[in-house]
């Protein structure tokens, strides 16, 4: 492939302060010269984190209602639950597998306009489950177009997160991540009022079009990275040359390109810890509220689960990636490893409301850290200039299986008829993640 010509921008101290000048590297992708930076204000990664948020938010927040349209689609059409189940499964594997798709494009062309294509596919897919008449048209509408353009929300807004913060990049990811379980707060009551009212095509109509145009909306304010501004990561000044002096700048021999992170056993290692962690990952969010009723309980308390769930979610995103930028990547995401272990632990002896509520917390505060720590782990380890390729990446190898973890538990209760051996395996499977945590170490290289 013929090398192209790019620029890194660098900033440079003199006697005015901070200014940006570029160098030039091959195979590159910032070429845009940046207008004379002002660091008066809000730093405007603050803008990106909270578009970022809002993106999630909605994206996240309609995916989730699948599980709220469910019964009335069943109720309506005739098609059995499990029926209904298999495209949703389909349309995970598809957007996570996209992932490596959508963080190649963000690299390329920015995710200004991969989020507003995002936007585009998600919302129109949507519309268009609220058309379907057949299964097939279903598979089309939520497996093909919706799952494609939900492939542009996760990878390209925390890439671009990942590029505009160093020093406070876990508090940064932390909040944007937090926008996934704040949508599945605010969306499904949300869509239970629309279905009362409209009826659940309906609800799928407005909700489509309501998501195309704000989530298109926010896209317009999302900038890939700080010095197309003219600004540097965090938005650190020539004022303080000490903060500045800790903060990475954008030199090619700290940063790597996606064939260079695949020769790294970090790379490997890291996709194999995420595999065995997220596999199991919506397990409970199909499962629990079975799984509770079971137990006696009834189906109120038993849904209440999920927003457990969704509430210590919420609350782990916001929180454990700022711990991270305290005590480190690696121990924090073994500390979520754990807890994601003792949570299935327990899942496996408990007998009542109490225990069950217990356990949904510390696997909504467990799962929803991991989530916020992945993209700060593979900045932190492979730096900013191709972080939206190299998190897609691993995102589409490591998340897709986590489409089969539902079936293989409802595989297991069906031949058991206990959730029992599911949550030991789910246990299993995270503390051998933790074990192979102890041999990741950041990779290096030879500067020869």
């Amino acid at each position: 492939m013929a090398a192209c010509n790019w620029q890194i921008l660098l900033p440079e101290q003199s006697s005015m302060g901070t200014r940006i000048v570029s160098e030039t590297r091959p195979d590159a992708r910032m070429p845009l010269a940046p207008p004379s930076p002002d660091h008066s204000g809000l730093f405007y990664g603050w803008v990106i984190v909270a578009a970022t948020f809002s993106v999630l938010s909605i994206a996240y927040g309609i995916q989730f209602s699948y599980g709220v349209v469910l019964p009335a689609i069943a109720t309506t059409t005739g098609w059995s639950r499990s029926q209904l189940s298999l495209p949703y499964s389909v349309y995970v594997f598809i957007y996570s597998a996209l992932g490596m798709v959508s963080g190649r494009l963000t690299d390329r062309l920015g995710p200004r306009i991969v989020v507003t294509v995002g936007a585009l596919l998600l919302g129109g897919g949507v519309m268009l489950i609220g058309a379907a008449h057949s299964l097939g048209q279903l598979y089309l509408a939520l497996g093909v177009v919706a799952a494609t353009g939900m492939s542009a929300a996760y990878v390209p807004c925390n890439a671009t997160v990942v590029r505009w913060f160093t020093r406070k990049r876990g508090l940064a990811l932390s909040i944007t991540s937090s926008g996934t379980s704040f949508g599945m707060f605010i969306f499904p009551p949300l869509v239970t009022a629309l279905i009362a009212r409209w009826g659940w095509r309906g609800a799928y109509v407005i909700l489509g079009a309501f998501g195309t145009v704000i989530l298109a909306a926010c896209a317009a304010l999302i900038v890939r990275d700080p010095e197309r501004l003219g600004l540097v990561p965090d938005g650190e000044s020539g004022e303080d040359d000490d903060a500045l002096e800790n903060v990475p700048v954008p030199v090619a021999d700290d940063h790597w390109t996606l064939e260079q992170a695949r020769r790294t056993g970090a790379f490997w290692l890291i996709d194999v810890i995420f595999t065995l962690t997220w596999i199991v990952v919506f397990l409970p969010m199909v499962h629990i509220v079975p799984f509770a009723e079971d137990l006696g309980i009834s189906h109120f308390r038993a849904a209440m689960t999920i927003s457990v769930i969704g509430f210590a979610g919420f609350a782990g995103r916001l929180l454990i990636g700022a711990i991270s930028d305290r005590f480190g990547r690696v121990a924090t995401l073994g500390l979520c490893l754990a807890c994601q272990a003792l949570a299935f632990g327990g899942l496996m002896v408990t007998d009542g409301l109490g225990l069950l509520y217990a356990c949904a917390a510390l696997f909504g505060f467990s799962y929803g850290g991991i989530s916020a720590l992945f993209p700060a782990l593979i900045g932190d380890f492979f730096g900013r200039l191709a972080v939206g390729e190299i998190v897609g990446f691993i995102f589409a190898l490591a998340g897709s299986p986590a489409a089969f973890g539902p079936l293989i538990a409802g595989y297991v209760y069906t031949a058991t008829g206990s959730y029992g051996a599911a949550f030991c395996l789910s246990a299993a499977l995270n503390a051998l993640a933790l074990i192979l945590l102890f041999f990741l170490k950041k990779p290096a290289r030879s500067r020869a």
